[in-house]
Parts: structure tokens; sequence; C-alpha cells
């Protein structure tokens, strides 16, 4: 184990010194700051892998940490997992660039969390073991059910992946100066590192240490802000109207998502897609009962919400602030440095110096890490728990669903490497869109009717899922985005952008309607399965507690 982290560090060396990198505009100096900081993270973060990796001996300790993570701690990693760089960056990116509309956005991404709260995460613990599909199997048939839902699972994993990988390489390209393939190679690299060692507990860890990181360095950003305006949202907000070149129109909705439909159908997706992301609902069986499955809820509920709150400054802040004498530095033929992304980045160098820059990037780095990290343990339990222990091999040990674990995290970190150098001059905008509309239409209504409708049948989960899968991504490419931004032709042939309103809708009405007419026996037996499904998601009787380590 020690001579694999020598190696990964020797690498991170090499690659920095590897550094000066060119870009469009300009080239970038080595942030020093930055990396200190950086090489600081990642030796605590392999340290903590290390000592994860002593404690990872079983399944359950692998997937789930041995269910012995606090609520608070779990709430914590949650907020780490979700509060990811595209939130960090691009939420105070669409807020400097758009004003209102990039905080719709944000009240999207949080009012998914009292969905789960209330109607799902008790029922959650009570009834799963390792993945979502153990709960929307509990009464179906396990070989059609598990197979859709690690399709499901690794479709969301594979295009929120790709955004990452992608996000990361341009991020650590202007933040570190390092080439674009390296910065996603060694993303790739540490990643497999975290997960095939530390598993759950490690991914956990580095989760936390990047939540506590970017609060404290999301407060800072935003009390600087402030101190400059009296400690006056209303100053601030009314000195960013008089700057911003749309003057009182930021203030406004309509810039962004400018027809109903849209706006509907991008909550939707939000609200809807947050309770069906695999590696957010894997979480809530890190704990040891349905209390503090609970608890974890409310945690990560109010750590989210006061991070987009804290956005909202941050946002408005780099309004005022990159458009002054003091932010024509951070500007290249007219255009920020980076691109709009990187207006937090910019923003912290403002009110903190190069001390605080080297601190945010390290961040933004550890944010990128923490994410990616979770997206490919929930890539790899959907393949080895899902697919290979329930589906392939029934009767395989506990240690051979392990290596087929560890096996598929090396396959998706390399699989995630390649597509992030392959997309790196694509538009991958669509690709967050399309993994919270695949998760809100596939994912969520065969997870939320499993709980909750007695007349769910394998038949009507199977294929209405299936249909809602196939709609969000048909519509996804034959809307503006792919069909007219990327294929180049004049006009879509589905007009919204966002599919999740009519795709969620077909699922539904399919699992319904095909749940309807089954009249098998199979149908009346999983039917009458339901009582006893229900009790055991109402009391916890029989559900799997934590382990002592």
């Amino acid at each position: 184990m020690f001579r694999i982290l020598a190696l990964i560090s020797i690498f991170t060396v090499a690659l920095f010194a590897a550094g000066d990198a060119s870009f469009e505009a300009t080239k970038r100096e080595l942030n020093i700051p930055a990396i200190i900081m950086f090489f600081i993270f990642v030796g605590g973060t392999l340290g903590i892998t290390y000592w994860a990796a002593k404690r990872t001996k079983s399944a359950s300790d692998f997937y789930t940490a041995g269910g012995g993570i606090s609520g608070f701690q779990n709430g914590m990693a949650i907020a780490g997992d979700y509060m990811s760089a595209a939130s960090f960056l691009g939420l105070s990116g669409l807020v400097y660039l758009k004003g209102y509309d990039g905080l719709v956005y944000a009240v999207g991404f949080l009012v998914g969390w009292p969905v789960i709260l209330f109607l799902m995460a008790e029922k959650l613990r009570n009834l799963g073991k390792f993945t979502f599909a153990d709960i929307a199997a509990y009464r179906l048939a396990q070989k059609e059910i598990r197979t859709l839902a690690a399709l499901g699972s690794l479709a969301v994993v594979t295009l929120y992946l790709i955004a990452q990988m992608v996000g990361s390489g341009k991020l650590i390209q202007v933040l570190f100066g390092l080439e674009y393939e390296y910065a996603v190679i060694l993303v790739g690299i540490m990643m497999i590192v975290y997960v095939t060692f530390g598993g759950m507990l490690a991914t956990t860890w580095v989760q936390i240490i990047k939540a506590v990181l970017l609060l404290s360095g999301v407060t800072f950003m935003g009390f600087m802000v402030l101190s400059h305006f009296g400690f006056s949202f209303e100053a601030l907000a009314t000195k960013a109207v008089e700057t911003h070149e749309l003057g009182q129109d930021i203030m406004a909705p309509g810039g962004f998502i400018s027809d109903p439909i849209s706006a509907i159908s991008l909550g939707l997706a939000l609200m809807l897609g947050t309770a069906g992301l695999p590696h957010v609902l894997m979480r809530f069986f890190t704990v040891g009962n349905a209390k503090e499955a609970r608890k974890s809820v409310v945690y990560a509920t109010g750590f989210i919400g006061y991070f987009y709150l804290v956005i909202a400054i941050i946002g408005l802040g780099a309004i005022v602030f990159l458009n002054s004498d003091a932010g024509a530095q951070y500007f290249v033929d007219g255009k920020l440095f980076g691109g709009n992304n990187m207006a937090a980045i910019h923003l912290s160098h403002v009110v903190g110096g190069n001390v605080f820059l080297g601190f945010i990037s390290a961040v933004a780095f550890a944010t990128i890490l923490a994410v990616v990290s979770g997206l490919t343990l929930a890539g790899a339990s959907a393949i080895s728990h899902d697919l290979y222990a329930s589906v392939i091999n029934p009767n395989c040990t506990e240690e051979q669903e392990i290596k087929i674990s560890k096996y598929a995290v090396i396959v998706i970190g390399i699989i995630g490497v390649i597509l992030g150098i392959a997309f790196e001059q694509q538009n991958i905008a669509f690709m967050v869109g399309l993994a919270f509309a695949i998760a809100a239409s596939a994912n969520f209504p065969i997870l939320f009717l499993s709980i909750y409708w007695r007349g769910l049948t394998t038949r009507g989960a199977f294929i209405g899922g299936l249909l809602g899968l196939i709609t969000a991504v048909i519509l996804v490419i034959v809307g503006p985005i792919v069909w007219v931004q990327i294929l180049g032709n004049e006009e879509a042939l589905f007009p919204y952008k966002h599919p999740a309103l009519f795709s969620v809708t077909v699922a539904f009405i399919g699992i319904w309607l095909f749940s309807k007419t089954d009249n098998s026996q199979r149908a009346k037996d999983e039917k009458k399965a339901f009582e006893a499904q229900n009790i055991r998601a109402e009391t916890g009787f029989g559900a799997a507690g934590a382990v002592d380590h």
C-alpha cells in the first residue's frame, strides 16, 4: 500500500513539473500556494485512505462503511457529495452572468431534499442494504429490476462523471497551469486509489473534509464581500444592479429560463433527480438506523441551504468587484479569464490575495475528487452488487463481490479519464441536465412507487422505467442543445432543453398502466408481499444494523 502511495506522490510531482500549460488567450503561471495546499490535502486524504483500508474487510465495510457513520457525519458527507464544482463554480458563475436566474438552479437543487427527508430517508434505511436497487427489488423480480436499476445508475454516473472530469481538467488547467490531459489523468488516479483501497469509509471522510473546507472558504468570501457594504445584502444587490451591464434586469426572472414549460421541467429534473441520484441514495445505508438517516438529511439540508445562500452573495460580489478597476486584471480580450465559471475563483483573489486563492483552488480540486469518488463507488456497486452478485452469479462469495467491485472501480476510472479527454472541446452542459433527467425519469418513479404503491408489479416497473429512460435520452438528443448546438441542425425537433416534465410523466403513466394490466400470478404474489415490505419500511424490523470496527 505504501509503495502505491509513494508512486502516486512521485507521479503528481512529475505532473506539476510539466506544468506551464497554454490557453486560448494567455499562459497561467504555476500557483505555488495552491500547489502547496493541494499536496497537503492529497497527503492527508491518502493517509485517511490507508487508515480506512485497514478497516475495510467486508462487503458492508466497502459499500456502506459498515453502517457506522453518525447522522451528523453522514449529513456533512452528503453535503460534500452534493456540493460539486458545478454548484460552487457553475452557480456563482450563473449569478455573475444572469443574476436572479442563477438562483433558480440553487433553489431547484435544494427543494429535492424535503422530498427525501419526509418521504424516503427512513424507508430507504429500513429496506435497503447497499444500493437503491435493493429497495426496488425487495418484492419484485431481481433480474429485471436490478438490471434496469443498474443501467439507470450507470447512465447517471457516466454522464455526471464525464461532466466532472471535463470540469476538473479545465479547472486545474486554469488554476495550476497544468496540461488538460495530465489534469484529467491525475483526477482519475486519485479517484481510483481512494475508492479501491478505502471504499466508502475513505470516500466519506474525503467528502467530510471537503465539505468543511468548502463551507469555510465560501463563508470567508461571503463575509469579506459583505464587509464592504456594511453587511447589508440590500446594499450589495443595489451596487450589483448599478454595475452589471443588464442593470435592473438581473433581478428579474426570465433571462435564462424564458418559458413556463422549461421552468417546470427544469424544476422537476432537479427536485426528483436529486431523489434518484444513486451516489446520494447510497449514503443512507452508511448510518446505523432510520433515526440517523433522518438526521443525515436534516443536517445535509442545512449545510446545502446555507451554501446556496452564500453562493448568491458570492455571485453578486463577483459582479461588483470583477467589473471594477481592481477586476480588470482578470479579463483577457474583454472576456473573463477561464470563462464565467471562474468568477468565484477570481473573486477569492480579490478578497483574500494569493494565499486565499491557493486555498480556494485546492478546495475546488478537493470538491471534484470527493464527487467523482462517490460517483465511482456508486457505479462500481451497481456492477458488482446489482448485476454480478444478484443477476449473473447469485452464489458468489462476499470476497468475489468485493473483487469485482474493485475491478469495476478501475474500469470506471479509466473510462472516465478517456471520455474526459475525448469530450474536452464538447459542450458538456447538457450532460448534467441529462443525468438529473434520467435519475428523475428512470430511478425515482420505480423507487418511489415500490415503497408506496401496493399495485406495482415487475412488468410495470421494468417497462415504465425503461420508457422513462429512453424518453429522457431521446428528447435530449432531439432537443436544442444536442440537435442544434452539437449536431449543427437548423432547428430542434423537440423545442425544450429540459425533458423531465415529459419523461417523468411517461415513466409514471407507463408504470401505472403496465402494472394495472398485469394479471399474472407473479403480479398477484408481488402485491401480497407489499404488506410485509411496508411493515419493515415503517418499523425497521429485520434491517441490518451498524458494524463495530
